[in-house]
């Protein structure tokens, strides 16, 4: 696994004199090259924790959003699968139904309870910290179909399991986001989806006791989260860090990483103020945060050619191992995505000659005869436009290909599938194996949901897209 290097900054940077940083709470004295160096460490490890709270921002606070979901600690069910209306999260997942908790855990733990469901369903609950790490999952692979209750709590509680709860999750920070994935087989199944999603129930841990409920914690006085554009260029992000990392204790191995960012203010608590910066150490702030973005597509162009893999970039804080330029590149390509063990996502960049995709052009990926994707649950194919990342709108309303629908798909002579990705129609004969692309450029991800060894450890690979014609 990759570790992110430091790079040394050569030119006139190294030469200014020393200037005077002055943040609310301290004074300390760096060059504008350390700076920069600290800036884009800083930056590779806050991108998720900032654009994570740009989405929770969006689900649980703002209230004028569309994409507002409901209150804090009460569960959110979508009665449907994502489309290109829904703009908030990048890649979107359009198989499975989503449905999200907002989990305030400062007061009390939280019970996740789960129905019982048909043996055939998959479902997940993904328990994402607000590091983005993936630290653990009740569902299908996990706990079985046969329903139950679970015990959420944050960093300040330390009790054992009550009576009851099958077992206890410990979540790093103070906030969290459950992710529930509940499959989808066909569009007239969706009043059994919401059957099971009926059956999902959060409640305070007094609450599932009959106790009293301990004193709530303070309000929050949430900040405004900056737009995906703002937080490519703007210092005001080092501001959102800061307000975010209030609710995540430092962990130990940590501790020195932000003594080192406290170096240019950040860190929890810490006030930035990027007005009251020089131009020089300004310009500093700013080269730093366009280098980690210089790291950033360099990672990406790894992953463009399978040298790096969704199942690298996704997963707990002891899977990753401090490498943060991972944890930055998967909030970037595709915040929330699921740990290998849950899904898999081969991806689509480039075609087969590595250039890169565009609907301007017309392609085919062939599965040969009994080599479909290896999963113990469901597999599809989603297409997307670039560089937003975002479902493409189409004639068929068709976002996906995936396994529920291979009974509807024609197969080759030999017994294998061929699926034809384009703009236009290949024609009505052939619109069954279609999956609409932009005209523009666009990319491709693929799901492979509880994955089999064979994907997990490599010995299965994605196909290429070869250009038609």
């Amino acid at each position: 696994m990759k570790t992110i290097t430091r790079r040394g900054f050569v030119g006139g940077l190294a030469m200014l004199p020393v200037l005077r940083f002055t943040a609310a709470d301290a004074q300390i004295s760096v060059t504008p090259a350390e700076a920069r160096t600290i800036a884009k460490e800083a930056y590779v490890y806050g991108f998720p924790i900032v654009d994570n709270y740009r989405i929770q921002h969006a689900y649980w606070v703002d209230k004028a959003t569309p994409e507002y979901k409901g209150p804090w600690n009460q569960i959110w069910n979508s009665a449907r699968v994502f489309t290109p209306a829904d703009t908030a999260i990048q890649t979107p997942n359009s198989d499975t139904p989503y449905s999200f908790v907002g989990a305030d855990l400062r007061a009390e733990p939280l019970v996740i309870t789960v129905p019982a469901m048909e043996k055939e369903r998959y479902f997940s609950v993904q328990l994402i910290d607000y590091y983005t790490f993936n630290f653990d999952y009740i569902g299908t692979r996990t706990s079985g179909n046969g329903g139950g209750s679970f015990l959420l709590a944050g960093p300040g509680w330390k009790g054992d399991a009550p009576k009851g709860v099958k077992k206890v999750f410990r979540c790093e920070t103070e906030l969290a986001f459950p992710t529930y994935r509940t499959q989808l087989f066909d569009p007239a199944d969706i009043e059994n989806v919401k059957k099971v999603q009926s059956g999902y129930k959060v409640q305070p841990l007094s609450a599932f006791l009959g106790q009293p409920a301990p004193k709530a914690a303070p309000a929050i006085d949430f900040i405004k989260p900056l737009t995906p554009a703002e937080e490519k260029t703007s210092p005001e992000f080092f501001s959102i860090l800061n307000f975010v990392l209030q609710f995540c204790p430092t962990v130990p191995s940590e501790k020195a990483l932000m003594a080192r960012f406290a170096k240019i203010g950040v860190g929890a608590g810490k006030t930035f103020d990027d007005g009251k910066l020089s131009s020089e150490m300004k310009t500093a702030i700013e080269q730093g945060m366009a280098d980690a973005w210089v790291a950033l597509a360099g990672l990406k162009k790894d992953v463009e050619e399978g040298k790096v893999n969704s199942g690298d970039v996704f997963g707990t804080r002891q899977y990753l191992k401090g490498n943060y330029l991972y944890r930055m590149g998967a909030a970037a390509l595709g915040i929330y995505g699921n740990s290998k063990q849950e899904a898999m996502y081969p991806t689509y960049y480039v075609d087969a000659s590595k250039q890169k995709l565009n609907g301007a052009n017309r392609y085919t990926l062939r599965f040969a005869p009994g080599q479909l994707p290896p999963v113990n649950a469901f597999w599809s194919l989603t297409m997307y436009d670039e560089p937003q990342s975002l479902l493409v709108a189409n004639p068929l309303n068709r976002y996906l290909i995936n396994s529920p629908m291979l009974p509807q798909l024609k197969r080759d002579a030999d017994g294998g599938l061929t699926l034809i990705v384009q703009n236009e129609s290949p024609g009505k004969d052939k619109e069954a194996n279609w999956l609409p692309a932009p005209k523009g450029p666009f990319s491709m991800i693929m799901r492979l949901y509880w994955p089999k060894e064979a994907a997990t450890e490599g010995k299965w690979k994605q196909p290429p897209l070869q250009r038609a014609g």
